[in-house]
C-alpha cells in the first residue's frame, strides 16, 4: 500500500486578554480611578525587589525559545486557499439548505403572487389553511435542523471529503431538483387546465415531508451512528511516552483523528521538551578532571585521558540504570522541596491582603492589579526557582503571572488556586502557546485511504513538530455473560473447634 499523508487543521478557542497596568508607583495608586468600595483590596506594602531582571521567570533555557518570544507571537495567518477549503463544504451545504427551506414556500406562493396566471385556479377552504399552517411549522423544524447539521462553524478541516455527508447532500439536491422538475411540468405548463390550489399546497407539503425524512436520516448517520462504542483506541505520545485509552464508535480514519485530537487537548498533560534534557549531576561531575591517580595494572597503560581502557565502559553501562534511578529520585525530591517552599511563600504573601468592606480603611486602598504588583515580589524568588527547576520559565512571563495574580485577587481565590496554573501541567489547552495561534496543524500519516472507516488493527500517526501521537484501534470484545444458580446450601457453615484457638 502507498503511504498517504494529509493535514488536519484545528482552530482552537481564542482566550480573551485584558490589558493591565505595567507601572507601579505611589502616584498611580492615588490618581488612578477607584473601583466600588466592596471590591477594594487593602494591602500591606512589602519591600520591592529591584533585581527582578536577574530573577525573572521569562529567562529562557539555552536550547529553547524565550518566554517573551512565545508571548509576543501573534495568531497564525490563514491563507486564502485554506479559508476556501474550510468554507467550501459549509457553503455548498448552506445553499442546499436554503433551497430546501425556500422551495416549499416558493411552490405555494407562486400561484398567489401574480407572476404566473392561472385563470381557472380554484380556491381552497379550511383544509388548505390547515395544510399551510402545518407547512409553516415543518419549515421551522427544517431551519433548525439545517443549522444543527450544516450551518455550524467547522472545528476541523479534514484532508479528504466526508463521504456520508457528501452523499446526503447529493440526495438532498436530487430531491429538490426532482420536485421542481415535476412542479414545472405538471403545474406551470398545465396552468390552463382545471387546477386547484389545494393540490399545489399538497405538493409543497409532500416536499417538506421528504426533506424532513432526509434530515432525520442525516441526524442518524452523522450524529447518532458513532455514539455506540465499537472500538478500543490507545493513544501514545512521543517522545515522553504518555498514553490514554478511549472507546470509540464507527468513524472514518480522518474523523477518528479529529476525535482523538479533541481528547488530546482535553486529557493529556502539557508536553515540556525541556524536561527531556534535564542536567545530570553525575554527568557534570564526570566532566570534571579526576582527582585520583591511575596506575598500570597487568602492564596495561592508561589512555590519554587517564582512564584504563578495559571494562570501564561496560561497568558504567551496567550502572546506568542505578544512575538514572538516583537522578530521577533526586529530581523529584528537589521538585517537592521547591513546591513546598512556593506554597508557603504564596500563603504568606496572601496573608498581607484583605478586602475592604467598609467605606474607609487604615491603609491606602488599591485595585487588584496594584495589589498583585505589591505582593508579588515576596513570592517571586520561590516561584522563579520552581519554574526554573520544572523548566516552565519559557511558558510564563512576569506580566502574565501578575495578571493571573490580579485575577485571583479580584475574585477572592485562595493561594493554591493561584498556584494551580504552575503546579498542574494539564490539560494541553492550559498552555498559552497552544492558545495563541489561530490554527493548529497536524499531519495525518496512514497507509490506507483516510476517508475509509476504521477497522480492527488500524494504525495511524498524528504529527506536529516534535510531538507524535500513535493511534492504535482494536475492536471491543464480545461479552458473553452467563447465569449460574446460587446453591442454597452454600450459605451454611460449620464451626470447627480447636483446643489451641480462643474460640
Amino acid at each position: 500500500m502507498s503511504l498517504w499523508t494529509g493535514d488536519i487543521h484545528l482552530p482552537p478557542y481564542k482566550p480573551s486578554a485584558t490589558d493591565a497596568d505595567s507601572v507601579y508607583s505611589e502616584q498611580s495608586r492615588r490618581t488612578a480611578g477607584r473601583k466600588p468600595r466592596d471590591e477594594v483590596i487593602e494591602v500591606q506594602i512589602l519591600s520591592q525587589d529591584d533585581n527582578w531582571g536577574e530573577n525573572t521567570t521569562a529567562v529562557s533555557a539555552s536550547d529553547g525559545p524565550s518566554g517573551e518570544d512565545i508571548s509576543s507571537g501573534g495568531p497564525a495567518k490563514q491563507s486564502l486557499a485554506f479559508r476556501c477549503q474550510m468554507w467550501v463544504g459549509p457553503g455548498v451545504a448552506g445553499v442546499l439548505c436554503a433551497a430546501s427551506i425556500l422551495s416549499p414556500v416558493a411552490m405555494a406562493a407562486l400561484p398567489r403572487v401574480g407572476l404566473l396566471e392561472w385563470p381557472r385556479l380554484q380556491r381552497c377552504g379550511p383544509e388548505c389553511d390547515g395544510l399551510l399552517i402545518g407547512l409553516a411549522f415543518k419549515l421551522i423544524v427544517l431551519a433548525a435542523s439545517s443549522w444543527a447539521l450544516f450551518f455550524r462553524r467547522p472545528r476541523t478541516s479534514l484532508p479528504r471529503i466526508f463521504i456520508l455527508r457528501a452523499l446526503l447532500m447529493v440526495l438532498l439536491f436530487v430531491f429538490i431538483f426532482s420536485y421542481w422538475l415535476f412542479y414545472v411540468v405538471r403545474v406551470v405548463e398545465r396552468r390552463l387546465d382545471e387546477l386547484s390550489y389545494h393540490s399545489i399546497v399538497l405538493f409543497a407539503v409532500s416536499l417538506a415531508d421528504s426533506l424532513l425524512f432526509i434530515y432525520f436520516l442525516a441526524v442518524v448517520v452523522l450524529e447518532v451512528r458513532h455514539l455506540e462504542k465499537q472500538y478500543f483506541v490507545k493513544v501514545v505520545r512521543s517522545p515522553d511516552g504518555e498514553s490514554r485509552c478511549y472507546n470509540m464508535g464507527e468513524l472514518s480514519i480522518q474523523r477518528a483523528a479529529a476525535w482523538v485530537l479533541e481528547r488530546y487537548y482535553r486529557d493529556f498533560s502539557i508536553y515540556n521538551p525541556y524536561l527531556e534534557t534535564l542536567p545530570s549531576r553525575h554527568r557534570r561531575h564526570n566532566n570534571k578532571a579526576p582527582g585520583y591517580k591511575v596506575y598500570e595494572v597487568d602492564g596495561v597503560p592508561p589512555t590519554a585521558n587517564g582512564h584504563p581502557p578495559s571494562r570501564a565502559p561496560s561497568t558504567r553501562a551496567g550502572d546506568s540504570h542505578n544512575e538514572r534511578f538516583y537522578e530521577e529520585h533526586e529530581y523529584e525530591r528537589r521538585v517537592q522541596k521547591r513546591r513546598a517552599r512556593l506554597v508557603t511563600a504564596a500563603e504568606e504573601a496572601f496573608t498581607h491582603i484583605k478586602r475592604l468592606q467598609g467605606e474607609q480603611g487604615p491603609a491606602i486602598p488599591l485595585d487588584p492589579t496594584e495589589a498583585a504588583q505589591a505582593i508579588f515580589p515576596s513570592m517571586a524568588r520561590a516561584l522563579q526557582k520552581f519554574l526554573r527547576l520544572t523548566r516552565q520559565q519559557p511558558r510564563h512571563t512576569m506580566q502574565s503571572i501578575v495578571e493571573h495574580l490580579a485575577t485571583c485577587l479580584s475574585h477572592g481565590l485562595s493561594p493554591r488556586a493561584f498556584l494551580e496554573k504552575f503546579l498542574v501541567a494539564r490539560p494541553v489547552l492550559q498552555n498559552d502557546k497552544e492558545l495563541q495561534p489561530g490554527l493548529q496543524t497536524w499531519a495525518l500519516v496512514c497507509d490506507t485511504l483516510v476517508s475509509r472507516p476504521v477497522t480492527p488493527g488500524c494504525l495511524f500517526l498524528l504529527r506536529q513538530h516534535d510531538v507524535s501521537l500513535l493511534v492504535t484501534v482494536h475492536r471491543l470484545p464480545h461479552l458473553n455473560i452467563t447465569e449460574e444458580v446460587a446453591d442454597p446450601g452454600s450459605g451454611k457453615f460449620v464451626l470447627r473447634l480447636n483446643s489451641e484457638t480462643s474460640v
